[in-house]
């Protein structure tokens, strides 16, 4: 992979007047360092009425769907509309979904596309980034907050403040389970990578990883001292309680293990009262 720098778009404001910050909705195509155009939308706070417990007008979640998600499909809204009662949202289609250009790579050249729209996060005013990622989005903020961590004593302009990873592998190539044997096939054969295309809306790359980007659990370690929280359901089909357990372990100390009960997999699976649980987290982790 490149070095890690921020996709093509404004330079971010490190403390904004909160004046400035925009009040209304805006989509726009961001491109990435490897010249991928990337479909993103821009919701700000909610209108709390409560103001004991307002948004933060600084702070904004950077929202990472999973695999054959986009940004207009009804449960990746669902979180959007969550975390606006917490701060402001901006949410993407990763390459090779919706209306992105490019072609899946299932996770690796994916990190551009969370950069990008992070630096656009921060172009928008908002010193606080939290990022939150689910299944293949959250191994995708996990390399991430890795990858575009602090470097010489400060943060990055493409990095965050906060990193919630929900329903990740920690490990490539796990076939384990039922569901994750199908997505090898939809992933490694033409046939599959057809029925992605056709039945799912994702185009997927035909190209094996080379190299094979740093795992999640490799890149856990190098997350700190960024706060980290992962969440996982004890009845997740996909990746079995191993995966956030293998995960806390390589964050030691600065990472926090949500084990949810009765919870299943991804976007679909989590609450309302959980995204609640999750947003104030991130508020509050985020600084």
């Amino acid at each position: 992979m490149s070095s890690p720098s921020a996709g093509h778009v404004g330079r971010s404001t490190v403390r904004p007047n909160p004046e400035t910050i925009r009040r209304a909705p805006l989509r726009t195509i961001l491109h990435t360092d490897d010249g991928v155009a990337i479909d993103s939308v821009y919701d700000p706070p909610a209108v709390v009425y409560d103001t004991s417990a307002p948004p933060r007008v600084d702070l904004v979640f950077v929202v990472a769907h999973g695999f054959t998600g986009d940004v207009d499909k009804p449960h990746v809204r669902r979180v959007v509309e969550a975390f606006t009662q917490f701060g402001a949202v901006v949410s993407f289609s990763f390459r090779g979904h919706g209306a992105s250009g490019g072609r899946s790579t299932v996770g690796d050249k994916e990190v551009l596309d969370l950069a990008a729209a992070v630096r656009w996060a921060r172009g928008l005013g908002h010193a606080r980034v939290a990022t939150v990622g689910f299944s293949m989005g959250g191994s995708v903020v996990l390399r991430h907050a890795a990858l575009y961590g602090r470097e010489r004593g400060g943060r990055t302009e493409a990095g965050t403040d906060a990193v919630v990873s929900v329903s990740a592998p920690a490990r490539w190539y796990y076939r384990g389970t039922a569901p994750m044997r199908k997505l090898h096939w939809l992933v490694t054969r033409p046939e599959g990578r057809l029925v992605g295309r056709y039945g799912f809306g994702t185009r997927i790359h035909h190209r094996e990883w080379n190299p094979v980007p740093l795992s999640p659990v490799e890149a856990v370690p190098r997350i700190a001292p960024t706060p980290l929280l992962i969440v996982h359901g004890d009845r997740d089909g996909y990746f079995p309680l191993d995966h956030p357990r293998m995960l806390a372990a390589a964050a030691g100390e600065h990472g926090e293990l949500w084990v949810e009960s009765g919870m299943g997999h991804a976007e679909h699976a989590v609450t309302d009262e959980l995204l609640a649980r999750i947003g104030g987290w991130a508020a509050g982790a985020a600084g």
